[in-house]
């Protein structure tokens, strides 16, 4: 099996979307972490307590730029979206979970908020865990048939999706 075949994996065509959305969040929010630095990289890791914000803050800007535009032409789908399920998990962690507890949480700062509690991680949280979640489901699945990776196939290749189902093979 190609590498291309595997990232295609039993995705619908429609899997294009979720692409999308998982893809361009996170090559946007990568861009703006070298546009604006000291709101969004360096300086927003500092006051959460990432170690090493002078490092991570360019790297995670990196990832999610890289990765974020992999995943939206569909080209190493899979392998693209595991960074970016790590990087989101860091997210949620290291600034979903203060925020939750009211307090700092394994030396992660809480931001300064109105509120805190589940309901008001939950509101903060709704892109973050959209964005595990998408991340999750594109591991799972691959690209899909309308990704770069499908144009890599060999024409007449058998692809993950177009194989029988386990039961039906003799």
């Amino acid at each position: 099996m190609t590498v291309a075949k595997f990232n295609i994996g039993k995705a619908p065509p429609s899997v294009i979307l979720i692409r999308m959305m998982v893809g361009g969040v996170f090559l946007v929010e990568g861009i703006l972490k070298f546009m604006y630095p000291d709101a969004l990289a360096v300086g927003r890791f500092t006051k959460i307590g990432i170690p090493f914000p002078q490092v991570m803050g360019p790297f995670v800007g990196g990832v999610e730029t890289v990765c974020g535009a992999l995943v939206l032409i569909g080209l190493l789908t899979r392998f693209a979206a595991i960074p970016l399920l790590i990087t989101i998990s860091v997210a949620i962690i290291s600034t979903k979970i203060p925020m939750w507890l009211g307090h700092d949480f394994l030396g992660f700062h809480v931001a300064k908020l109105a509120r805190y509690g589940f309901l008001s991680m939950m509101h903060e949280a709704r892109a973050d865990f959209s964005m595990l979640l998408g991340s999750i489901f594109l591991i799972c699945v691959g690209s899909g048939p309308v990704s770069v990776d499908a144009r890599l196939v060999t024409p007449g290749e058998k692809t993950e999706s177009s194989e029988p189902p386990i039961a039906l093979k003799s």
